[in-house]
């Protein structure tokens, strides 16, 4: 992948680089269906400190025109390629539900690869990769996927009002639901970096146990922040978000992790 095709997947929010190699760029997955947009409340909130980048998937706002993948490990290797032009300097992981385990997917294919590994893994309202529910939504009607995005934006479907809205998204909702519903991870793999959870207490997709199963996936420190709200929960904690991103980052740079 040259760095011009590169930049159809990494976009960042601010300047392209960063003045101290030592701070590590934020990149930032989005959620079954979301955009690289979505992140831009977060990028704001963390400013100059924090270099944040967003992906873009294809099949959605300009990339809408080209076809969805709808298998996770697929997607997770074009974002792999597209980070490896990013040049040196080190990054960190921030994945939103569908993005998380795209994440967890980016940072095995990094050890894998015997690369310098993200500094640390941010997964955020997301189950671990370990804990399977049956879910088939991908297979719904369009009406089916419409309802269930609805259950999970909760008090922000007014942003789902619009019909015209929900059927311009719902292609890469399909095939988003079809990746992270059909991924099944490797239980031999683990990742060596840190790993911050983040989850919403009233989040449908995601219980108190499910969260902290991500212990298992790591081989390195691990946390869990629980915030009031439910699978979008973090629209509503952004500065206290991005708190706990610089926090743990900076604990990172003390312990010697970047």
């Amino acid at each position: 992948m040259t760095s011009d095709e590169a930049q159809n997947w990494i976009r960042p929010f601010g300047p392209a680089g960063t003045v101290d190699d030592s701070v590590p760029r934020l990149v930032c997955l989005p959620h079954a269906g979301g955009s690289a947009s979505f992140y831009r409340p977060l990028a704001e909130a963390l400013g100059e400190r924090v270099p944040t980048l967003g992906v873009q998937y294809p099949g959605r706002q300009d990339r809408y025109r080209e076809p969805v993948i709808s298998d996770l490990r697929e997607l997770a290797a074009e974002v792999f390629t597209a980070l490896r032009t990013l040049g040196p300097g080190p990054v960190a992981l921030f994945g939103h539900s569908m993005g998380a385990v795209v994440g967890y997917e980016v940072a095995l294919l990094m050890r894998r690869a015997g690369l310098p590994g993200p500094v640390r893994l941010f997964a955020s309202g997301r189950r671990a990769p370990s804990r399977y529910r049956f879910e088939n939504v991908w297979r719904r009607d369009d009406a089916g996927i419409g309802a269930e995005l609805r259950r999970l934006a909760g008090t922000h479907a007014e942003l789902l009002a619009d019909p015209e809205v929900v059927e311009l998204v719902l292609p890469a909702v399909r095939g988003d639901y079809r990746a992270i519903e059909t991924y099944r991870h490797d239980p031999a793999e683990r990742l060596g970096c840190p790993l911050s959870v983040l989850t919403g207490d009233a989040d449908p997709m995601v219980s108190a146990d499910e969260a902290a199963d991500w212990r298992g996936h790591t081989e390195g420190p691990f946390s869990v922040r629980t915030f009031t709200g439910a699978h979008f929960y973090l629209l509503d904690h952004i500065a206290s978000i991005a708190g706990a991103v610089e926090a743990d980052l900076a604990a990172d740079r003390v312990a010697g992790a970047v």
